[in-house]
């Protein structure tokens, strides 16, 4: 039997698939499973058996996604405004409504996840993932920014180590260089739009060292702050060859950023933190 007029679905509707595929790119997915497969790493090698290295890297995976559908529904209007074809929502591929439920089911299955490993780590889990959601529901405008991304990183290697007996802490070395990591990899971030983030009115912290003292010093600032992590992750790590070789690889990285023009200094920090989260995956650190 022939449909109706009125039971035919709306021309316009994009087909289910579509907009769960939206949905899952206003998560940002490449960030989210990179900081996963950190963690994955650094628990495994935490506690190699047991509820925590099964648990531990899902929590963090839906919380990371929580961070990316809450910064894409709260930059929607910036971002249509701008003509950001790359964002589902600004396009209309997927709702404002629909990403920020989705945000919310995912950090309430996020801490649930890590409570079911224990309350350490449920309380470590909130402080990160805490932080970038201040950072999204608008800290990222003030000088607040970069304390954002220091809480964001540093607590990365105690929360893959809450998952062995006893809840040991990692030396404050491994979670210096992790902080130190996320803060870099702020300043480094901001390099391609330091101009369009001037006049959109983003004044966080890198933005008011561009300010300031220019672009340059923005640069000067990622590249220090990231080689400052490659030397501390030789005194926190457990395989220091390791830990060397990635040294000597960001120190020719840095020297590269230092001379490079254009995209060179952005691309030069951006290699400075893959090595030296490289580095913390496979070198491993320390705990007391």
């Amino acid at each position: 039997m022939r449909r109706t007029r009125d039971q035919r679905p709306p021309p316009d509707s994009p087909p289910s698939v579509t907009r769960a595929g939206a949905l899952l790119v206003a998560g940002h997915p490449g960030p989210s499973l990179a900081i996963t497969a950190l963690v994955a790493l650094l628990a495994v090698q935490s506690a190699p058996h047991g509820i925590g290295p099964a648990l531990t890297a899902p929590a963090m995976l839906a919380g990371q996604l929580s961070i990316g559908w809450s910064n894409d529904a709260v930059d929607a209007h910036r971002d249509a405004a701008a003509g950001r074809t790359d964002k589902p929502v600004a396009t209309g591929a997927v709702s404002v409504q629909a990403v920020w439920i989705a945000a919310v089911v995912a950090l309430l299955a996020a801490l649930a996840m890590a409570l079911a490993i224990s309350l350490t780590t449920a309380v470590i889990l909130a402080v990160i993932v805490g932080a970038a959601w201040a950072y999204n529901l608008g800290l990222k405008s003030t000088p607040a920014s970069g304390l954002m991304y220091l809480l964001g990183f540093g607590p990365i290697p105690a929360y893959a180590a809450s998952t062995l007996p006893g809840q040991p802490i990692p030396t404050w070395y491994a979670t210096a260089a992790a902080a130190l990591v996320g803060l870099g990899g702020h300043f480094a971030n901001v390099l391609p739009d330091l101009v369009t983030d001037r006049a959109a009115g983003v004044n966080g912290l890198p933005q008011l060292v561009d300010a300031r003292w220019g672009a340059g010093a923005v640069r000067t600032t990622a590249l220090v702050l990231l080689l400052s992590a490659s030397v501390l992750l030789v005194f926190a790590s457990q395989r220091r060859w390791v830990a060397l070789a990635g040294l000597g690889a960001a120190a020719m990285l840095a020297a590269v950023g230092a001379i490079g023009k254009g995209r060179v200094p952005f691309a030069a920090a951006f290699g400075i933190a893959a090595v030296d989260v490289v580095v913390l995956a496979v070198g491993g650190y320390a705990q007391t």
